[in-house]
């Protein structure tokens, strides 16, 4: 997820002389190395909850909807997190249009996301808060499920077209260093609309990216965890606990973040010195990651922790090693291979059909 904080040109009047504000070697490859392994994961359990949905499992209710839509918004970032490296520590030698592009792509990332984790909430909230009154209604209501997810994608598409509209690819000279930095970040020709978009696009993602989303999430979970524990079952301690995951990890995935951008916003007019300024801005760039963070957790959160996700995602380790031995070593397939693929198969649905969980 790209942050805001590479958005904003920094002239001398702002610091105490001349202050030097890229990061050291070592700060860029720990940075690489933490962001690789963060696209690794992500891109590995969003392409498994795609395939699950799109092979193995029908969209059966909204937060099955909600959930695909989550990992493709992830997936979009994870894809886009490798060029964004790239790029960076190689003077956008991609051009102006994959500056705008991939700056955008967080952007898009963040908004729908987050709605949509808002979206599951709610869902789930209505599903068990008031399940009596909402059971005939939710299985009519997948096809609006549909029309929410187009909505968001709407928004946040819409919420994106500052960043995509002012996002260039420029030089600047920097205080200290020996040669120019081409960057891609936000340009203004005119000082008006500078000081509003460098308050307005931070403002929107702290706003609908974190602030909304979090509020929703611990109305609907709060309502969700006092049903639970009134209610008589011997997996209630257990859906507890996942409920409790979900928002503590959303709350220390994104505060961070989001207090350390609030902070650098409210500065942003201010005179700053340089050391102040090179402690906030590494601040902002170990936050950044840890938000990075959530999009590999989505998966095992909200899908893999599920008991019938869980037997799916061992359907496709079965059909991948059925599909290798019938590929790789076709001169030794066998009945026995087959008849193990089938078994496969069987137990995964006999385990599919007899458990159930919370987030499944």
């Amino acid at each position: 997820m790209e942050s805001v904080m590479e958005d904003y040109d920094y002239t001398i009047d702002d610091l105490d002389g001349l202050c030097n504000l890229d990061p050291n070697l070592v700060d860029i490859n720990t940075q690489t190395c933490i962001h690789s392994i963060i696209c690794a994961f992500g891109l590995i359990g969003n392409a498994l909850v795609i395939i699950t949905y799109t092979f193995y499992k029908r969209t059966k209710t909204m937060t099955d909807v909600y959930l695909f839509n989550v990992a493709v918004a992830d997936l979009i970032f994870v894809v886009a997190l490798p060029f964004i490296i790239y790029n960076e520590q190689h003077s956008w030698l991609m051009g102006s249009v994959a500056c705008k592009i991939l700056r955008s792509a967080y952007s898009i990332n963040l908004f729908s996301s987050m709605l949509l984790l808002a979206c599951i909430s709610g869902d789930r909230y209505i599903a068990i808060v008031h399940a009596r009154r909402s059971f005939g209604a939710r299985s009519r209501a997948l096809i609006y499920s549909r029309l929410i997810c187009s909505a968001v994608w709407l928004s946040a598409v819409a919420l994106t077209l500052p960043t995509l509209m002012y996002t260039e690819r420029t030089e600047e000279d920097n205080p200290g260093a020996a040669n120019t930095t081409v960057v891609c970040q936000l340009f203004f020709s005119e000082a008006e609309t500078a000081k509003l978009m460098k308050v307005l696009v931070p403002s929107l993602q702290m706003a609908v990216g974190f602030l909304v989303p979090l509020l929703v999430m611990v109305f609907c979970y709060s309502c969700i965890v006092s049903t639970l524990l009134k209610a008589q079952s011997s997996q209630k301690n257990k859906a507890v606990r996942v409920v409790l995951a979900v928002v503590v990890v959303f709350i220390v995935c994104h505060l961070p973040y989001n207090v350390a951008l609030l902070t650098h916003t409210v500065s942003l007019f201010k005179e700053r010195g340089c050391e102040a300024e090179k402690i906030k801005l590494k601040v902002l760039a170990v936050s950044r990651s840890v938000a990075y963070l959530h999009c590999c957790l989505n998966p095992i959160l909200y899908a893999f922790i599920g008991v019938r996700f869980r037997s799916h995602f061992r359907q496709i380790m079965v059909d991948l090693w059925c599909f290798s031995k019938k590929y790789i070593y076709a001169t030794r397939t066998s009945r026995g291979t087959s008849e193990i693929c089938i078994s496969g198969r069987m137990s995964s649905e006999g385990f599919n059909n007899n458990m159930s969980s919370f987030s499944a």
